[in-house]
């Protein structure tokens, strides 16, 4: 038989073969059965209009097979593999074994001979196009499928490897538009790639970026043109590289930090974005071999070609095996591969496990069970004609690695949990569902699916979409389903998405399932990154402020200049006019602003977080933008996160209340002995199921009256607690033991069903028809039932509710006859007591339990008579299909028949267990002077509890919640409260934030950052980052967020100081913080400690280098007044650079080793840190006091040293360089002014450290250890005199005892707090 994919030769004379051909395929199935659907069309057959059975028996054409072999057998054999050889050169494009095909091939008829490969409804003409070859002329002749050619659509092209995409990719995607995406196969539009960065610059923008940040600081600006001013001959003084050099210095340390801390960051990124994930790759399906075209394909050509011709049997099983193997196959056959994650893309079908991380935005296609199912080949359905033992084609290798996911279809569930507090904060595991359309299919065939999908969105709890499932394009003959189906199957069945359908980027597969999912949005159009601010460099407080300084030192520069010009009479000097001589002086003066301050203030950072990273007492801590160790002392609010960074996320049920006692503690092994006597069978009964109805028998130990209805009451709750939920059990293998694990969508209920597991009940097997409950002493099953309906917690109701029907009798024969139907529901304490019936000690102990911090839950139960509950079914029946108010209809129906007069069981008690020492952290940080708000996505009464239980508000403090807020007038009432009660709690949700910060911005912000605590819930991302950046605006304070989860980026980055906690979920946070800590009560210790310290230091040492730089500029001064105004230098060259160097750097920089307190004494008293925020340290008092001690020093150093020495010879005979006197009178007053900023720094330190003596007697002695070498400046032999001491010593006790006394007085008078705090 000719090769079923033979293309047409439009002019080739007809053949009676062909004739022949057709008929049997006519009348044979399986023949027909291997045809593509693009074959040609049959012949009109009477057969075809009759059913299969009305045919007769089957008509065996074996015989005739053979004998059609008989005569055609060589010439088809031949022509079959010299076709096969062309069409595979068609199809495949040289990449080897794992080559696919590019286009899906279907076989023209002579009028169709000028159809074009890809139809131009969505194709483009590429450029640079070759000539056609006589392979691509051949491939005239194939056509699309007609599904597949209409417009809008695309080509089923599997996706190929990663670098071919830009082949078909012609257009960039326009993202405010929605899209159409082929599942597992390559789009016609370009998306971007699924990459994280958290980096701040690029190799292209790194220098242009950090060059503008540097030099829009003033101090840079001012050394830039001072140093290109020395290009000018006239005003050139000394060597050109004394101006150059400490600001190319400068310069390079600044961008050489901001290269390394942004290298880190590519680092980190690196590994996010390299992590592995299994994604499934298609190949079609080829109708001659059932596989693609691959390594399967080519095993079976060279068997083949092995085999001998002359056999009639081989050309036999040849056939049939084609035919059999062709029968019912999927359109593409896949295998496993593993990709980075910056690798997948748009279209990719990911396979997810438990506890992986999402890479980027999905649809879930597929749930199944983890155990039942592996992948596997697609079984031969049907039995070989001819048996000839081991089939030669069969490759076993092949089967382990593709398959058709048929089996895919065992233990499948359609459902998944997600962990979701990565992204919006909530604490609840999240249901997702798959799409029926997509989970009853075969893996193999989801290249047929397309999924619509909306533009880019940051909205998180969003989604709209929908999947499409074109026809499949190999139909297949079935018997059965000849007529009647065959227009349906050629439609496109469609089946919409939402939210339910979807787990977005850096959420986290929960589930003990795989979820098969494909990219629909990735990198930078996933919902965390729209929701994520873009990264910006960051700047210290006291860098703004030392900015602002260094413009006064300018400004007194220029008038000191313009003095001295105007004292001159503006005369020309040496032939100069006089604003050459200006300019020479404010050259000379340069040193006023100190060029050398960012050198030493940028070192001191690095000091700093080296301090911080060591720090044994907070382990893991990492400094990541060491540009703002200072800001640490400054901050003033304090914005958190809640889950994971306040509290453990781990809940434990630590209360319950049964109306009349109330059980905690140790007092819970009474509640498992109740279990015990109630589901326990009595020695010698059978066991049987329990029903509400069975008696509670009590011990006749126990036969009290008292005893026996509290031990019924707590079966009562213990049951109804172990059937209101809807939490499933999993049991998984660790380490060798099977360990029952629970998923469910809130950590409430997890935590109560383990603690009924844990007083005798355990929750066995649920599915969504049926649950069963085990005694955990006996192991019997001891209660059973079939589960009629599901009332789901809503954020809305604060409720959740379950109706089951009771199994009773024997557990080997139990029936539901005539079973008991109950109505059980826990719920919120607001809503849930009007629903129960009247009682006098639900709210007062649901207020005791609210103030020890417990999250509470009211427990009711109703019993429905079966009328009742056929009523209520019926009603609830026609409501679910109302198509106008459908939620309220339903929610009337459930109220009228359910929600009313429940018999109140008990209330339980629930604590989300807090981060280790956060009450104490939060009481420290409120009495350093920091506000604290809490900004959470999780709900109103969850964040209220914590705020309790966190002693964040304080006992007894009023809470003003603002939740639900849509009305501008309400919200004005609520300013006007708050603004006459500024000691209170406020508690707003994230729509009424919304609504207050769109029409009452700058009132609200006013109100708000007065009050003591806020605490914001439901936030989404970016309304956290808002609220960071609006303080920020409105105080002009420093802000520092902190959090554990991919939903705090923005706030992070947003804030003058992000704090990163490295959460159990994940690492984004921490990676994209300036500080990385690893629990929360490290930043007590991150503000109070080590911000207290950088802060202090930063301030004493940049005092020094301006009172360093301002005292030589002063001693200039001086001798220009005595030398006549000349703009001549006092020191030239090196004693200029050794001053600012060698000769004072140490001494000064070894103050940032210096503390004022110790730190128990700052933990002791946090007061001292409120101090800081005033920002005393470094302010323009305390600058006014050094220019002034500066200046005193100055003029006493430089005018004692011209008093008793002289200025230079009269008249002068040398050069004044090589005066002798001169030189003399710059050997005292230079010597002085180096010992005087030596004596000044160990006068100002407060605590001394080894280093720092080390570093004033090292520099001591190098400096009258390089004298000897300084014979250019230097009077060398009248150093050695008397003479020259007793002068040395009278000038440097005129310099320096007045200002210590000064300073000693002053410390009399007004001690500062730490010397209060001290003692001294």
């Amino acid at each position: 038989m000719s090769a079923p994919h033979q293309y047409h030769q439009p002019n080739a004379p007809d053949d009676a073969d062909s004739d022949l051909e057709l008929d049997l395929d006519e009348l044979d199935p399986i023949s027909s059965s291997s045809r593509t659907p693009s074959s040609p069309p049959r012949r009109p057959s009477r057969e075809h209009r009759k059913p299969y059975h009305e045919l007769g028996a089957r008509i065996p054409l074996r015989n005739l097979r053979i004998g059609r072999l008989r005569g055609n057998r060589r010439t088809a054999a031949a022509s079959q593999e010299a076709e096969e050889e062309d069409l595979r050169g068609l199809m495949e494009d040289g990449e080897g074994t794992n080559s696919n095909r590019n286009s899906a091939g279907s076989f023209g008829q002579s009028g169709d001979d000028d159809v074009p490969l890809l139809p131009t409804s969505y194709g483009r003409r590429r450029p640079h196009q070759r000539a056609p070859s006589a392979l691509s002329k051949l491939g005239s002749t194939l056509r699309l499928p007609s599904f597949l050619s209409s417009g809008g659509s695309r080509p089923t092209t599997p996706r190929d490897q990663p670098g071919e995409n830009d082949l078909d990719a012609n257009e960039e995607h326009d993202p405010s538009s929605q899209r159409t995406i082929s599942v597992g196969q390559l789009q016609t539009a370009r998306f971007p790639a699924n990459a994280v960065s958290n980096a701040k610059y690029t190799p292209w923008s790194f220098l242009p970026r950090t060059l503008y940040n540097e030099f829009s600081f003033f101090i840079n600006m001012y050394f830039l043109l001072v140093a290109c001013s020395q290009i000018i001959p006239a005003l050139r003084i000394g060597y050109l590289s004394t101006y150059v050099v400490p600001l190319a210095f400068v310069i390079t340390i600044t961008l050489g930090k901001e290269a390394l801390d942004d290298i880190a960051r590519r680092r980190r990124d690196a590994e996010a974005n390299s992590e592995g994930y299994t994604v499934l790759k298609f190949e079609e399906n080829s109708v001659g071999n059932g596989v693609a075209p691959g390594k399967r394909s080519d095993a079976k050509r060279k068997a083949r070609k092995a085999k001998t011709r002359n056999s009639r049997l081989t050309d036999i099983e040849d056939e049939e095996e084609r035919l059999s193997t062709t029968k019912g196959l999927p359109t593409a056959s896949f295998f496993e591969i593993t990709k980075p994650s910056r690798n997948l893309k748009v279209g990719d079908v990911v396979k997810l496990g438990k506890d992986q991380r999402v890479p980027a935005d999905m649809v879930i296609l597929k749930s199944y069970s983890a155990e039942t199912v592996t992948l596997t080949a697609v079984p031969d359905p049907s039995p070989t004609l001819v048996d000839d033992g081991e089939n030669p084609f069969s490759d076993p290798s092949e089967t382990t690695s593709k398959g058709s996911g048929r089996a895919m279809g065992a233990g499948s569930s359609g459902e998944a949990f997600i962990r979701t507090d990565q992204l919006d904060g909530e604490t609840d595991w999240k249901l997702r569902l798959t799409s029926p359309l997509t989970q009853n299919l075969d893996v193999g065939e989801f290249t047929r699916l397309r999924v619509v999908a909306g533009k880019p969105d940051r909205k998180v709890n969003e989604f709209y979409g929908t999947v499409e499932l074109a026809p499949k394009s190999q139909r297949q003959y079935d018997p059965h389903d000849q007529e009647e189906h065959a227009p349906d199957s050629e439609a496109v069945q469609s089946a919409p998405l939402n939210i339910d359908n979807t787990v977005w980027a850096n959420t986290v597969l929960a589930s003990s399932c795989h979820v098969l999912a494909v990219v629909v949005y990735t990198g930078p159009q996933t919902r965390q990154a729209l929701s994520t601010s873009p990264s910006r460099s960051k700047t210290g407080l006291l860098e703004y402020e030392i900015n602002s300084l260094t413009k006064f030192l300018c400004i007194f520069t220029l008038s000191l200049s313009f003095v001295l010009v105007a004292l001159a009479r503006f005369r020309d000097i040496q032939g100069r006019p006089w604003y050459v001589s200006m300019m020479r002086f404010l050259i000379l003066f340069s040193t006023i602003v100190p060029v050398g301050l960012r050198v030493n203030l940028d070192m001191g950072k690095s000091v700093y977080a080296w301090f911080i990273e060591h720090d044994k007492s907070i382990p893991g801590t990492v400094v990541r933008t060491s540009t703002i160790p200072e800001d640490l002392g400054r901050i003033e609010y304090l914005l958190s996160d809640k889950t994971g960074t306040l509290t453990q996320n781990e809940m434990e049920m630590k209360k319950i209340h049964v109306g009349t006692v109330s059980y905690a503690g140790e007092a819970m092994d009474e509640v498992s002995t109740y279990v015990r006597q109630s589901f326990n069978p009595h020695p010698g009964e059978a066991p049987t199921l329990n029903t509400p109805a069975s008696a509670y028998v009590a011990p006749l130990s126990s036969a009290t009256r008292t005893r026996r209805e509290i031990g019924s009451r707590v079966r009562d709750v213990v049951l109804a607690l172990a059937l209101c939920h809807n939490v499933t059990p999993t049991a998984e293998e660790e380490n060798g033991e099977v360990v029952t694990t629970y998923q469910a969508s809130s950590p409430d209920e997890i935590a109560i069903v383990r603690w009924t597991e844990h007083v005798g009940l355990r929750l066995l097997q649920r599915d969504r028809e049926s649950m069963t409950l085990q005694s955990c002493d006996t192991g019997n099953v001891v209660v059973r039932v079939r589960i009629l309906n599901v009332f789901p917690f809503t954020s809305e109701g604060k409720r959740m509710g379950i109706v089951v029907k009771f199994y009773h009798g024997p557990e080997s024969s139990a029936t539901d006859d005539d079973g008991e139907i109950w109505f059980y529901q826990k719920g919120a304490d607001t809503v849930m007591m009007s629903i129960v019936a009247a009682n006098d000690w639900l709210e007062e102990e649901t207020s005791n339990m609210a103030r020890e911090g417990l999250r509470t839950l009211v427990v009711g139960r109703k019993k429905l008579s079966a009328q009742t509950y056929q009523d209520f079914s019926m009603k609830h029946a026609q409501a679910s299909l109302a198509l106008h108010n459908r939620d309220n209809a339903v929610a009337d129906v459930v109220k009228e028949y359910l929600e009313n007069d429940l018999e109140l069981l008990g209330v339980t008690g629930v604590e989300d267990k807090l981060q280790k020492d956060v009450k104490p952290s939060l009481e420290l940080l409120r009495n350093a002077g920091i506000k604290i708000w809490m900004l959470t996505g999780d709900k109103v009464e969850t964040a209220r509890c914590v705020a309790v239980s966190s002693k964040l508000v304080a006992r007894g403090q009023y809470v003003h919640t603002i939740a639900k807020m849509k009305r501008k007038d309400l919200a004005h009432d609520s300013l006007d409260f708050l603004r006459g009660k500024t000691d209170a709690c406020l508690l707003i949700d994230g729509e009424s934030l919304a609504l207050m910060l769109t029409h009452y911005r700058e009132q609200f912000i006013s109100i708000a950052v007065l009050l003591p605590a806020v605490v914001a819930c439901r936030c989404s991302p970016t309304q956290k980052a808002d609220v960071a950046r609006l303080i920020r605006e409105f105080t002009k304070k420093r802000v520092c967020c902190i959090g554990d989860g991919g939903n705090d980026v923005s706030m992070i980055q947003a804030a003058d100081v992000g704090v990163g906690i490295v959460g159990k979920e994940g690492r984004q946070a921490s990676l994209a913080a300036d500080f990385s800590i690893e629990q929360f009560c490290y930043l007590v210790k991150l503000l109070v400690w080590h911000g207290r310290n950088s802060y202090k230091r930063s301030a004493k040492l940049s005092q020094f280098v301006i009172h360093r730089g301002l005292i030589i500029s002063i001693c200039q001064t001086v001798y220009s007044i005595a030398s006549r105004f000349e703009p001549n230098a006092l020191y030239l060259d090196w004693l200029l650079v050794g001053y600012s160097t060698i000769y004072t750097m140490m001494p000064v920089f070894s103050l940032v080793l210096d503390r004022d307190v110790d730190e128990s004494v700052a933990n002791l008293y946090p007061e001292l840190y409120a101090e800081l925020k005033t920002g005393r340290s470094l302010s323009y008092k305390s600058f006014f006091i050094w220019v002034l001690v500066s200046i005193y020093q100055g003029t006493m150093i430089q005018g004692a040293s011209q008093l008793l020495i002289g200025v230079a010879s009269e008249p002068p005979v040398v050069p004044v360089e090589d005066d002798e006197i001169f030189k003399r009178m710059v050997s005292v007053s230079f010597s002085v002014l180096v010992m005087n900023e030596l004596i000044m720094v160990a006068m100002e330190v407060v605590t001394w450290h080894w280093i720092m003596i080390a570093s004033i007697v090292g520099t001591a002695g190098i400096y009258w250890g390089s004298v000897p070498l300084l014979g250019r400046y230097f009077e060398l032999g009248w150093i050695m005199t008397p003479g020259f001491w007793w002068k040395f010593a009278v000038i440097a006790a005129v310099s320096l005892v007045p200002p210590y006394a000064a300073k000693i007085l002053g410390r009399t008078l007004r001690p500062p707090s730490y010397r209060k705090v001290r003692g001294v």
